[in-house]
């Protein structure tokens, strides 16, 4: 692991660009079914796992906007939503089980 070690009696200040992970950005996907109107996550990775999430918010009923070299996905999320996620998206990410919850909830 790298370290940067500053030194001096200076406050630091600036900007610093934090990167999306795949095990957040799942999450907050599927939490977007909790939310009305749209969501809109940014600095999400280009991966599969987010586009196979984007399609089952799809079956499920949602406009996915997944625009992976621009790093974001809005979701807008209808008044009814499908009760059921596609089984053939579901085994194929271990994280489908996150839009359980929220769909109960609704």
């Amino acid at each position: 692991m790298e370290v940067l070690r500053i030194t001096g009696g200076q406050r630091l200040q600036g900007t610093v660009r934090v990167t999306g992970a795949k095990n957040s950005v799942l999450k907050l996907m599927a939490a977007a079914l909790l939310a009305q109107g749209t969501t809109t996550l940014t600095e999400v990775p280009d991966i599969l796992d987010v586009e196979i999430m984007a399609e089952l918010l799809r079956r499920l009923g949602c406009e996915v906007d997944h625009d992976g070299p621009a790093r974001r996905v809005s979701i807008t999320v209808p008044e009814i939503l499908a009760h059921r996620a596609d089984y053939d998206l579901v085994r194929r990410m271990r994280a489908s089980i996150c839009v359980l919850g929220p769909l109960l909830a609704r």
